[in-house]
């Protein structure tokens, strides 16, 4: 009982929900009896995709609370269900909900469903609390990976990049490796991967160890997968495209408003006239809309550049409107019983047209700002390298008006990027100017910052110089509405990763060994096959012989660990669209990320002002 969209792609996502779905039913009816579940807030979301509540319903599921400080309600039910990630401030919570019930009447079970896996650590700490013989229940709900939409999946681990990079914790590698292993479970054994940075590299021995060690994955050799390559790219060797912003319909709406599995809550009084309900309608109100490519119009505009986007919903409305014209005049009965069958169809396309014209002018009235465009002015000026290596009067500015840290820190990191990091004496003024307008407090978030190295002191050789001139990363006069590069995503910008993932499909690594080795970590791979083109030459110059179209595209997963932004896979859909490379993109990812989301992440105790 898979949702339709996730199982309309060559790749059927609608496995992946099926058989977590059944996991997560099969551990909810070992709980006999009425059941209230609490839920670590950051899995709330993700589970969702995967199980309705109206589905946890029929299983006796009648209350469901978040997992926060504090007693529950009186409620009454025979089990409380705790369904979290195994981190050890999560169980000092649950510690005192256990302990909360103690002595309350009707007697309660208690069990607890680690997600993806159980924890020693976290049983110690319940052990240490005292409440861990409480548990009836303590099981693993193994669902590594969530299903987004029909070439998307991701694992929602929040702070994979951080734990990796800045706290030198590679747990989140262990469990990249076990997620891409449970798709070969589904999917069967991937037999080309391909991986670009250390931590691919680490998730690549991983991946290899927990082949041998798995007997089911070995008894799935024999059975062709329908992913033919796997491309693992690591997060740290692009730190830019994260960073810029994204100019893409669905990435805008990232930037501005925030999309949370799959899900943008909007202004409801922006979706409904006041009029109709003056005392229902309220300022603080929020409408939630589900973005997938179940909506047909959505599903169209959502990786255009956003200036293309205008015209789509024009011409949509012209032909809405005219096919609701046609109800006028005389007409057959078998006409009428025709324009009725294709009503509900015509509202659904009137509701959605009505929806996205209305977020569309959201869009348009922050990217019609001064404050916008000229944070993207200069954006595009550092892109394009032009003067990086000193003091930004902008960055300046917006640092003496104290506008938010998130913003500044933002347009710093892209101009130390772009740079290949920044002069001594530059990087010393910029600290200064934070430290002193925003406090000492910040002075923990640059050193991260520069642990991350997204901030540094400027090396002799310009790395992202030449992989700009190499690679082709910044495209002038790239015509936004009808593009023919992925750089229409930024409008100026071809992101890296994608540039790379182009490559290797179009003519491979073998020929830009000297530019990869300007990218941090090594190149990974099954054989020596990681190098080489995935699509053959004689295979693109053969479009035009009869038996050019026989072959169906070959299905490459991109897994990015550390998070991917909305235009990066937009860039990705682009190139599956391109008959002459024959290959259509999939994506993993341990989160979906955008600039604010990812430097947030990366500190963790950052006071956004």
């Amino acid at each position: 009982m898979s949702s339709a969209h996730l199982s309309s792609g060559r790749w059927n996502v609608g496995l992946i929900q099926e058989e977590a779905r059944k996991q997560l039913l099969c551990l909810l009816e070992r709980c006999e009896g009425t059941k209230a579940i609490v839920w670590d807030k950051s899995l709330a979301g993700p589970i969702g995709l995967v199980a309705k509540y109206s589905l946890l319903q029929e299983h006796d599921v009648i209350k469901m609370y978040p997992l926060g400080g504090g007693p529950l309600p009186q409620i009454n039910v025979a089990n409380i269900i705790f369904i979290t990630r195994p981190q050890l401030d999560l169980m000092d919570l649950i510690a005192e909900i256990v302990h909360g019930e103690e002595g309350n009447k009707p007697r309660k079970e208690f069990h607890i469903f680690f997600v993806p896996r159980q924890s020693l650590l976290c049983k110690q700490k319940l052990k240490n609390r005292g409440v861990y013989g409480s548990f009836t229940l303590i099981e693993e709900f193994a669902c590594d990976l969530f299903p987004f939409d029909n070439d998307l999946v991701s694992m929602e681990l929040n702070n994979a990049f951080r734990e990796f990079f800045i706290e030198n914790d590679p747990t989140c590698l262990y469990q990249v490796a076990r997620a891409i292993q449970s798709l070969q479970k589904i999917y069967g054994k991937i037999p080309k991967v391909t991986g670009r940075g250390p931590a691919a590299n680490k998730v690549w021995e991983l991946l290899q160890r927990l082949n041998r060690e798995e007997e089911d994955i070995k008894q799935n050799n024999s059975q062709s997968s329908i992913i033919e390559h796997l491309l693992i790219f690591d997060r740290s060797t692009d730190l830019l495209t994260p960073l810029v912003t994204q100019l893409t319909y669905e990435g805008l709406i990232d930037e501005i408003f925030g999309i949370s599995n799959t899900t943008v809550q909007l202004p409801a009084e922006k979706f409904h006239d006041s009029d109709e309900s003056p005392t229902v309608m309220s300022l603080d109100k929020k409408e939630q809309i589900i973005l997938n490519s179940g909506e047909e119009i959505f599903a169209e505009i959502r990786d255009k550049n956003f200036n293309g986007v205008g015209p789509v919903l024009s011409r949509k409305a012209k032909v809405i409107s005219s096919q609701f014209d046609e109800r006028h005049g005389d007409k057959s009965v078998q006409e009428i019983k025709q324009f009725v069958a294709r009503l509900p169809h015509m509202l659904a396309t009137k509701q959605s047209l009505a929806k996205h014209t209305t977020i569309a002018e959201m869009i348009k009235e922050v990217t019609d700002s001064s404050s916008f465009l000229e944070s993207l002015q200069i954006e595009q000026e550092l892109l394009n390298c032009i003067d990086t290596d000193k003091p930004n009067s902008f960055i300046e500015d917006m640092i003496a008006q104290k506008e938010p840290i998130l913003k500044v820190l933002r347009l710093l990191c892209i101009q130390s990027l772009t740079n290949s990091g920044l002069k001594s004496k530059l990087l010393d003024y910029y600290k200064r100017e934070i430290i002193q307008t925003y406090g000492y407090q910040h002075l923990p978030t640059l050193l991260n910052l520069e642990k991350a190295g997204l901030l540094k002191v400027q090396q002799s050789f310009r790395q992202y110089s030449v992989l700009r001139k190499a690679l082709k990363l910044t495209v002038e006069d790239e015509s936004e509405i009808t593009p023919k590069d992925i750089s229409y995503v930024h409008s100026i910008y071809a992101p890296l990763s994608i540039r790379l993932a182009e490559q290797l499909v179009q003519g491979g690594w073998e020929g830009i060994t000297d530019i990869l080795g300007l990218l941090p970590g090594p190149a990974c791979g099954s054989g020596s096959s990681n190098l080489n083109p995935i699509i053959k030459t004689e295979r693109r110059n053969s479009l035009t012989s009869e038996n050019s179209n026989s072959e169906p595209p070959k299905l490459v997963l991109v897994f990015f660990i550390g998070g991917c932004t909305y235009a990066e896979i937009s860039a990705l859909r682009f190139l599956s669209q391109q008959e002459e490379l024959n290959v259509e993109f999939v994506v993993g990812t341990t989160k979906l990320i955008n600039g604010n989301t990812f430097l947030t992440s990366l500190i963790e105790d950052l006071q956004v002002n």
